[in-house]
């Protein structure tokens, strides 16, 4: 596994890096790290991909942006620049978990020339998003969408170790998921009062109290992930995941306003995050949704 830095709209974006090949570029959510592509990386780079897994901007060790510039705007920003920098062609395959899924939804419609198929996992597109988190099962669910909003949330979510983000993780994880590896990886990133406040911001900037939820939101974010890819898409979701509550029905509806060749696929025995929950479960399928799409 290498490890590499380049230079991206005013910040410096670390990424680990293995296998030779057209890139694929798998992109974290949050408090998540490259660490979530732990298993995917190497079986992508034995399937002759260049596998690059970078740190979002205020994830150290990539640099922290400017107050209020961790918007899905300069997200997405990030992703089609660097698939620019690391020499990326029409071949590129993008992948993405949790807020990086909606940062790659918006990637492959923002520059569909870049990339030739997109995974997302755990997040749904933009017009199905809305109507499974602003409903009563969602809004309990995710009640770290207003609580980041919070000037408390800086030293809370930090307080005892970062307890609180261990917690949350093992609410979205099947029982008796070890959390070791990954807790440590968010210790590490998160680490110092700038990095959190950075990753804390992508909440604040992009589900912003004053109007998350209006029209103006909706239509602030719409410009942004709300046109579907035009690239085969693979969706992909643990079976138990209760972020989303995602059923077959709901996912068989994706896959159909999808393009040709996108699939669908549930993980049994996992919750938010397949990639590691489920690794062999979750890598076979992405393989395969990748092999048939070639």
């Amino acid at each position: 596994m290498r490890q590499g830095q380049v230079a991206v709209n005013g910040v410096d974006i670390a990424y680990r890096e293995v296998g030779e090949g057209p890139l694929a570029l798998l992109v974290h959510g949050f408090p998540f790290t490259p660490g979530t592509y732990r298993y995917l990386m190497p079986a992508l780079a034995e399937a002759g991909y260049r596998a690059v897994a970078p740190w979002t901007r205020g994830f150290a060790p990539s640099s922290v942006p400017p107050p209020g510039r961790e918007h899905l705007a300069d997200l997405i920003g990030d992703v089609n620049a660097l698939h620019e920098v690391l020499g990326g062609d029409e071949r590129a395959v993008l992948v993405g978990h949790d807020f990086g899924a909606a940062t790659a939804w918006g990637a492959v419609v923002q520059a569909p020339q870049r990339w030739s198929r997109l995974v997302a996992c755990d997040v749904p597109p933009f017009q199905f998003f809305g109507p499974l988190v602003l409903n009563p099962r969602g809004i309990d669910v995710q009640t770290h969408f207003w609580f980041f909003q919070m000037a408390a949330a800086d030293e809370l979510v930090a307080a005892d170790d970062f307890a609180f983000l261990e917690f949350m993780i093992r609410k979205y994880s099947r029982e008796g998921y070890d959390l070791t590896e990954d807790m440590a990886a968010i210790r590490a990133s998160l680490g110092t009062p700038e990095n959190l406040r950075a990753a804390l911001g992508m909440y604040r900037t992009n589900f912003p109290a004053a109007t998350f939820g209006s029209p103006q939101w909706a239509a602030e974010q719409g410009a942004l992930w709300g046109a579907l890819p035009s690239q085969p898409t693979l969706n992909i979701f643990g079976a138990e995941d209760v972020s989303f509550g995602m059923t077959e029905e709901t996912l068989a509806g994706i896959v159909e306003a999808l393009p040709k060749g996108s699939a669908g696929a549930l993980v049994p025995d996992s919750r938010h995050t397949p990639l590691t929950e489920q690794p062999e479960i979750t890598n076979a399928h992405i393989l395969r949704f990748l092999a048939d799409t070639a």
